[in-house]
């Protein structure tokens, strides 16, 4: 009885005071029985809410058994019509949680909504998260969050596109704010290493969880003459092509800047393999139409593996923050680690890593407990 009661109050207080903050845990550990209910006491009369329950496996197994089943259904029945759903759907996971937490503002649709700031203009699978939530409602009305759907349909598509398969844990409820002022802290292609490592050090993400993750992140930072530029062009891409705004392709405009007058003597980025460039010049040329799609990956476009670390390695990156990656010490090795050896190459690393920091990056920011709510749409607010 004192252990459960003691674990009890003490992960009460690990919330409050946070698990990684090392002094906080040498308190705690110094704190005896009596003392650590009176604390307790003290922070409940304050006016402290201590409803900080954690990312669980099985949640909804008592609730709503058959929800991952429901989910991976929808999934494959897109992926089937098509398949640059899989990149889309991971690429929208990875939006949702870098900007207010994983709590599926990014799905809230309306003016100045996340959705409709410029850096989340190409994100797609809306309509695949929106059908799974209405099959879900039917079945489990009011009980699965439409970010736990998001997380698992994020999963679901990384495995369809033949990457790794891994246990989701779930227990988020959905915010209740989304703000298109709020997406400013989204990785951008021209962010230099030291950026990109501060924007994921803040989300509680390493270098490593940088690497293995940065492929998800084809986000847009641009003045706002070009933001307007591009974003006409995007509705002419949308009406051309259905479904292709994708992790996997990324427009002429976004990489022309590399390939023509880069330099102050109007050369090229020099990072960019020789025979890479010609290719990138005439995909993209000089006075060619800058909505024009090229892929993200050379070999394998939408395929889920690791040669996109060796398009890095060999100098064949698309976006300069990605091949930036190469010249840094620290995020080069882990490149190396994934590109470079036998087991780089057979994917096996990549695909034990990435689970991993998917896991990490899928709790932050994590709203449980009564926290937020269970939106009955996956687009609109209660």
């Amino acid at each position: 009885m004192h252990n459960k009661f003691y674990t009890k109050n003490h992960h009460s207080l690990s919330c409050l005071l946070g698990e990684n903050d090392i002094p906080s845990k040498l308190a705690l550990m110094a704190i005896n029985m009596a003392s650590l209910v009176y604390a307790v006491m003290i922070l409940l009369f304050m006016g402290y809410v201590i409803d900080c329950q954690a990312l669980q496996k099985g949640f909804y197994s008592d609730t709503c058994p058959k929800v991952e089943d429901i989910v991976k259904s929808i999934v494959q029945k897109a992926f089937n019509d098509y398949a640059t759903i899989a990149p889309g759907l991971l690429r929208l996971h990875f939006h949702d949680c870098f900007v207010q937490g994983c709590d599926a503002s990014v799905l809230i649709s309306g003016d100045s909504s996340e959705r409709t700031a410029f850096a989340n203009a190409g994100l797609r699978g809306f309509e695949v998260i929106d059908d799974a939530k209405s099959q879900l409602e039917s079945v489990c009305p009011g009980v699965v969050s439409c970010a736990d759907i998001l997380a698992i349909a994020a999963r679901d598509s990384v495995n369809l596109a033949g990457g790794p398969s891994w246990s989701v844990e779930l227990g988020r409820r959905d915010g209740l704010v989304s703000s298109a002022s709020d997406v400013s802290n989204l990785p951008a292609p021209t962010d230099s290493v030291d950026v990109q490592r501060q924007k994921f050090s803040d989300k509680g993400l390493s270098d490593h969880d940088l690497v293995t993750l940065v492929g998800n992140s084809l986000i847009f930072s641009l003045d706002k003459s070009l933001k307007q530029q591009f974003l006409k062009k995007m509705l002419t891409i949308h009406n051309r092509i259905s479904g292709a705004h994708t992790i996997g392709t990324t427009a002429c405009l976004f990489i022309k800047y590399r390939l023509f007058n880069f330099t102050a003597t109007g050369n090229s980025d020099p990072t960019i393999s020789p025979s890479f460039l010609s290719k990138l010049q005439n995909m993209c040329p000089q006075s060619g139409d800058s909505s024009d799609r090229i892929p993200l990956d050379k070999d394998t476009m939408s395929k889920f593996d690791v040669s996109y670390f060796k398009n890095i390695r060999d100098g064949n990156a698309v976006l300069e923050s990605d091949q930036r990656l190469w010249g840094d010490s620290s995020t080069k090795s882990i490149v190396q680690n994934y590109a470079g050896n036998i087991r780089g190459l057979l994917g096996l690393r990549f695909n034990l890593e990435f689970p991993k920091s998917m896991v990490k990056m899928g709790a932050i920011g994590v709203k449980t407990g009564s926290l937020g709510e269970i939106r009955k749409v996956c687009s609109q607010f209660n």
